[in-house]
């Protein structure tokens, strides 16, 4: 007998068939044509969870899952692989990356696990450096979250979280350096690169993500912004009308209302 969950799934493998089979525009999509709706859905999830919204990130999950069985199909009608092929592969890997389960490799906290993973997937998948599996096109932030990780799984990091933050303040200092001699923006440039980039490293270091902080502060500047614009259409206003210490004033009361 079949469990609700594959029950579940084999309704779905049945659905993709039928709309690949039926529907003008599912049959009509190929592996590239989906790839920027992927990457939309990936975004609509991580937005869902920022926003903490069960109901939206169950529907985001089942969105992505779609996606996956969408070019697993396409894969199959090629004859290069299949679903089945494709939770194997994922099975197996898992397996092969969790010595300290599925081996006898010991270990004592969850800082090992990730050090033994990066270490396995180094001689596993034929990369010739330890950042060679850092994706080229993740956004900044988060490859250097993945380039400083991957660097710590190898054992080359700051010791604690004091160093990094003198790191910080040390890159400030030099970025302030090369703003106040105004010789060359090409170098101010790097300065700040730098400055964020030991940021980002002290946010790990303090279990903060920087990705997720960051787009926190951004929903917080739209809240607030949003309160102005609504302050000065009660006033009969535009907000192009309005000057910095009425935006201000307005700014300072959404503050205080926890906006």
């Amino acid at each position: 007998m079949q469990t609700p969950q594959e029950i579940a799934f084999t309704r779905l493998l049945k659905i993709m068939d039928e709309l690949r089979e039926q529907c003008p525009w599912d049959k009509k999509q190929t592996i590239e044509s989906l790839r920027h709706l992927t990457i939309e859905e990936t975004y609509e999830l991580s937005d869902a969870i920022i926003e903490n919204n069960m109901l939206d990130i169950k529907k985001e999950l089942g969105d992505i899952l779609l996606h996956i069985v969408f070019y697993a199909k396409i894969a199959d009608e090629k004859k290069e692989f299949d679903i089945t092929d494709v939770i194997n592969s994922l099975c197996d890997k898992m397996i092969m990356r969790h010595p300290h389960i599925y081996g006898d490799v010991k270990v004592d906290n969850a800082e090992q696990v990730k050090q033994n993973w990066e270490k396995i997937k180094l001689n596993q998948e034929g990369n010739k450096t330890v950042l060679g599996g850092v994706p080229k096109g993740l956004p900044a932030m988060i490859k250097a979250e993945r380039i400083q990780e991957k660097a710590r799984g190898v054992g080359f990091d700051w010791e604690n979280a004091e160093q990094v933050w003198q790191k910080v303040q040390e890159e400030m200092n030099e970025l302030n350096a090369e703003i106040t001699s105004k010789q060359s923006a090409e170098k101010t440039e790097e300065e700040f690169g730098d400055l964020l980039f030991a940021l980002i490293n002290y946010a790990r270091f303090i279990n903060i993500s920087p990705e997720t902080a960051l787009e926190k502060a951004n929903k917080k500047f739209i809240r607030r912004f949003n309160f102005i614009e609504d302050k000065i259409k009660e006033q009969g206003k535009s907000i192009t009308d309005s000057n910095l210490t009425e935006m201000d004033a307005f700014w300072n009361e959404a503050k205080k209302q926890g906006l």
